[in-house]
């Protein structure tokens, strides 16, 4: 990420060490993981700690420290979500992918998570893909999702 992306965040903040979890929040989103310079920039202007920075960014799932995939996968392995057949379409998203959950496709297109539950237990086996609901899922619909989203990278890619 740029310096003056990451200045702008912080200015949005007023440059308020209050406010440095909502700072790093938005760091990720644009940059999808918190990358170290980018950390180190941060405890620069805000004169706190690297390793306060670092506790916050172990600490919080929502925040990483390792590159994600540009399209997030997760998979809702909950109770009601297992008996449905959770770990059947877990299967067919590793398979398909190539990857375990909690690691990112060499391209970084993909990344796969677990999760314990996201309360929508009526719409099992769910994913979430990108943080929307993708209810009663089917290994038919993992490779729809896949090919969607891979189609949709490419397109980016083609128009940049």
């Amino acid at each position: 990420m740029e310096q003056k992306t990451t200045e702008k965040i912080i200015k949005k903040y007023n440059c308020d060490r209050h406010e440095v979890l909502e700072m790093l929040l938005d760091i990720q989103e644009k940059e999808k993981y918190l990358p170290r310079e980018t950390l180190d920039y941060v405890s620069e202007r805000l004169d706190m700690q690297p390793a306060k920075l670092y506790h916050l960014a172990t600490f919080y799932e929502a925040l990483s420290l390792k590159p994600a995939g540009r399209c997030q996968v997760n998979v809702c392995t909950g109770t009601a979500c297992h008996v449905r057949g959770a770990v059947k379409i877990l299967d067919e998203l590793e398979y398909q992918l190539g990857i375990k959950p909690g690691e990112v496709t060499s391209d970084y297109n993909f990344g796969l998570k677990t999760v314990n539950c996201v309360g929508a237990c009526a719409l099992g086996p769910l994913v979430l893909v990108n943080g929307e609901y993708q209810g009663d899922m089917t290994a038919h619909k993992v490779e729809k999702i896949i090919k969607e989203n891979t189609d949709h990278e490419d397109e980016e890619r083609k128009q940049a």
